[in-house]
């Protein structure tokens, strides 16, 4: 199952107890204390896991507790730190303290690591504590308790552009000819209920990650329709593909294209400023032609790119993947984050 938000809980382990203890040996009558150190708890580290794509093998109020240190013994003997818990995320994941809604961090790139929760110091034997003036001190220090910390986990995925439309306007059959994606298609509305992610091979060892988001409708910057939940998924990309279905009756055809670009106004105003495509789709069902001069039109006006294509037919493809190779031959604007 697809998630891209969760709540879970970390437990660094608690430091162990410093020893009290005395040498005691036949031949030596002041052996002098010999309480070894207590170990240091373990700690819990979030780690970005290239090969994890969302959240899903995370479960929703999970705990992560971290061992504790051994307690230190005698003769000197220190005991044994615990073992670090490593929590693979993926790309993309925003941590935040789910108590205070402050971001703690936010793990982008393949290898990030964060320690977000950090074990507890061990505490001192009392061979530590013998001066020349106290020789056979009788005290010991208790291990430090392990921070504990309720976090939220939101994933953004990152992809270089994303394709925006409403319901039934082709954004998963267009990712299915282009890419290997295997997201659901079907003859109604919300078909895709979760962000898909594909690999266009542009050739020259170069490739494109594309974002296939829900279906947005008027409101979803609300959280209306599935958009609140998936909108955010686009806040990461370096560019935009909007989808018109061109089958669409002619005085609603723009109005679809203008309430798509409202809604991602509304919800992140930045959004609009990175680089945006109109993309017409469905062209094998011989749209209006009428239709189609007024999508250029308002294209024009709003200078961004346009382009005609039908996935199905295998048409005008090859002007959508030109126009995604400039984009990712572009070196990406400084992401926008929603206020």
């Amino acid at each position: 199952m697809f998630r891209d938000k969760v709540e879970v809980r970390v437990e660094a382990g608690d430091g162990g107890r410093g020893c009290v203890a005395f040498r005691r040996e036949k031949y030596v009558p002041r052996g002098g204390p010999s309480g070894g150190d207590g170990g240091a708890g373990g700690d819990v580290v979030l780690v970005v896991d290239p090969n994890t794509s969302h959240l899903g093998h995370l479960r929703q109020g999970q705990i992560f507790r971290a061992k504790r240190g051994v307690h230190g013994q005698g003769s000197n003997r220190h005991g044994k730190a615990g073992e670090t818990i490593e929590i693979p995320v993926p790309a993309g994941t925003e941590v935040y303290d789910a108590e205070l809604s402050d971001l703690l961090a936010d793990l982008a790139s393949p290898g990030d690591r964060i320690l977000i929760a950090a074990g507890g110091r061990g505490g001192r034997g009392n061979a530590r504590f013998a001066t020349s003036t106290r020789r056979a001190p009788r005290i010991a220090e208790d291990g430090k308790p392990g921070q504990h910390r309720h976090l939220l986990l939101e994933l953004k995925l990152i992809a270089d552009v994303g394709l925006v439309g409403r319901p039934n306007a082709g954004k998963t059959t267009l990712l299915r000819h282009l890419t290997a994606s295997k997201g659901k298609v079907g003859a109604y509305p919300f078909t895709t209920l979760e962000p898909n992610l594909g690999i266009l091979d542009l050739g020259d060892y170069t490739r494109a990650v594309l974002a296939d988001v829900p279906g947005l409708i008027e409101g979803a910057h609300r959280g209306e329709g599935l958009g609140l939940n998936f909108l955010r998924h686009i806040e990461r990309t370096r560019a935009l593909a909007v989808l018109v279905d061109s089958s669409a009756a002619r005085e609603e055809i723009v109005e679809h294209y203008q309430s798509l670009c409202a809604e991602l106004e509304h919800y992140n105003p930045g959004l609009l400023e990175r680089p945006r495509v109109l993309v017409a789709t469905k062209i094998d069902l011989e749209p209006d032609a009428a239709s189609l001069a007024a999508l250029r039109a308002v294209a024009d006006e709003d200078n961004v790119a346009y382009c005609e294509l039908s996935a199905l037919a295998d048409e005008g493809l090859e002007s959508f993947v030109v126009w995604v190779r400039d984009q990712v031959a572009t070196p990406p604007a400084q992401s926008t984050n929603r206020t």
